[in-house]
């Protein structure tokens, strides 16, 4: 008798949306079904693996580089692949959703690169995952406009010549799709946003003059890195690509990542493209690592620390030269800054703050730097202007001059900045309006003139959580206790309730988004991400 045929890829509890066969054809569906047997299991081992190093920090409250590693750090000889030309200049790159609009704006906003987020900054959706794929073909195919129903304004792409090159961020390994069922269970998000995007849109970029590429979110070790290299050999021999085709940029976004960052780069060599330091994640990773390491790591208000803090200025330097050394770009963090169309003063202040960041990322040696908005893609791009002049990158700028010891990567104590009772005010503030708009389905959102995504928001409840286990006392005389969180949230929800209205506040997600933060900041069992129990509440 012969063996069963393997169960086809099913798609369950979604709406049907416009299009949606476009994107989820047969032949597509097979390829996310065929990457989900080949490594998902895969992608469990490594979950588990993260848990088991979690407990290991929580045990010894240290890291450090791998012993067994050293001879890849030590192995002057090899080099990531050369960058393909439409990933030599990377000195300015916009992020956002996929949605449509933001698809033409971010596409035509004269930065070099444009973040095609399906992670942080989009909620997920079946909406937003599935149209999100549409967008972007539509974007190659130049068959995308956008007429808004408020204003009536209309967007268009430019000449492709102007237009952003794409990098995509696929979800982090620890999130499923709950709406594609293959063998019984959830398939990782990670695959099907990679997997639909890749098999519509590998060939079509390379007619381009493009190609595939990817930022890879979430990676706590080089092993996770091997993960997608393997993902990537698979797939581009499956569509009958050449090898190498793929390009793909580590976001260097957790405290693990940070002692693994040549071996990140070696694993992904032949399709590597560079490292990225995303800030608040960054942050987030530390209190979470480290959650329980007492006084000495315990972080300030999450505005006090900036990338001029000594260990955060360790981390950038080290990328920095990890990258140059290894022939990879080094991308920096990101200017999260909104502006405002009444407050001019408001918008001065903030440009000379993002301009002054840009300056120090740029004659740090960085290659390309992040912004979220349109208007500040100019003041990013004279910063490395100035620097770059008609170079496309500085690789030739190895920083040697770097000699960072693996304490310095943790030394949170050599902050004097203190936590205090307004940077609660400020994390339970951003916690419940941007957990309420994510339920709503929008991942992107402004608050308080900046653009917040799932990360800042983790940041907030992270150090929530910290400051109460950890008996913070603020400068006011108030200890950080559940029952002050609890007063300081009741407090904001009265507050947006009168700023909205009561029809307005009915209408919204507020009660739930308030309630979610108190869970997430004061469960004594820590929850990995934030993302984890709000996605069982995301409708749609």
């Amino acid at each position: 008798m012969s063996a069963p045929a393997p169960s086809p890829l099913a798609i369950v509890e979604a709406e049907p949306l416009p299009r949606q066969e476009e994107v989820l054809t047969d032949a597509a569906l097979a390829f996310v079904a065929e990457l989900h047997r080949r490594f998902t299991p895969r992608r469990d081992e490594l979950l588990a693996r993260r848990a088991e190093r979690r407990a290991e920090i929580a045990r010894t409250s240290t890291l450090d580089f791998l012993p067994e590693t050293e001879h890849i750090r030590r192995d002057d000889s090899w080099r990531v692949a050369p960058a393909p030309a439409a990933l030599d200049d990377r000195r300015v790159e916009i992020t956002g959703p996929t949605d449509r609009k933001m698809t033409i704006n971010a596409l035509n906003s004269g930065a070099r690169v444009w973040l095609a987020d399906f992670e942080d900054a989009s909620a997920p959706t079946w909406e937003n995952v599935i149209l999100g794929q549409l967008n972007l073909t539509d974007a190659y195919e130049r068959r995308i406009d956008f007429t808004d129903p408020r204003t009536g304004k209309s967007y268009a792409l430019r000449p492709a010549e102007e237009l952003a090159t794409v990098v995509m961020r696929p979800r982090g390994w620890h999130l499923e799709e709950r709406h594609l069922v293959c063998d019984g269970r959830p398939v990782p998000g990670a695959l099907v946003d990679f997997g639909l995007y890749f098999f519509h849109n590998a060939r079509r970029l390379l007619d381009l003059g493009k190609g595939p590429y990817f930022y890879l979110p979430k990676t706590e070790s080089h092993l996770e890195a091997r993960l997608w290299n393997d993902v990537f050999v698979f797939a581009q021999d499956y569509v009958g690509i050449p090898q190498g085709t793929v390009r793909a940029t580590v976001l260097i976004e957790t405290i693990t990542a940070a002692y693994e960052m040549e071996e990140i780069l070696y694993e992904l060599r032949d399709h590597a493209s560079g490292l990225n330091a995303g800030r608040w994640d960054y942050l987030f990773s530390i209190v979470k690592n480290f959650r329980d390491g007492g006084a000495k790591f315990v972080l300030p208000d999450r505005n006090a620390v900036t990338m001029t803090a000594p260990f955060m200025r360790a981390y950038t330097e080290l990328l920095v030269r990890t990258c140059h050394k290894r022939g990879a770009h080094a991308i920096g963090g990101m200017a999260a800054f909104i502006p405002s169309r009444k407050d001019p003063e408001v918008n001065k202040v903030a440009f000379e703050k993002v301009k002054a960041d840009k300056d120090r990322e740029a004659a740090d040696g960085f290659d390309g730097s992040w912004v979220a908005h349109p208007d500040l893609v100019p003041i990013a791009m004279a910063s490395f202007d100035a620097v770059l002049g008609d170079r496309p990158n500085q690789k030739d700028r190895l920083r040697e001059d770097v000699d960072i010891k693996a304490a310095d990567l943790i030394a949170i104590d050599s902050l004097d900045a203190k936590p205090t009772y307004a940077g609660l005010v400020n994390a339970v503030q951003v916690g419940i309006r941007y957990i309420e708009a994510w339920l709503r389905g929008l991942g992107a959102v402004a608050i308080f003139n900046l653009m917040e995504d799932a990360a800042t928001a983790e940041i907030s409840r992270s150090q929530i959580w910290q400051w109460i286990n950890a008996g913070v006392v603020f400068e006011n005389g108030e200890k950080a206790t559940p029952e002050l969180a609890r007063k300081v949230a009741a407090d904001e929800l009265a507050a947006i309730r009168a700023e909205l209205g009561e029809e307005a506040f009915a209408s919204g997600t507020w009660q739930q988004a308030h309630d979610l933060l108190l869970k997430v900041a004061l469960d004594e069992d820590y929850a990995d991400f934030l993302t984890l129990p709000a996605y069982e509440q995301l409708v749609g």
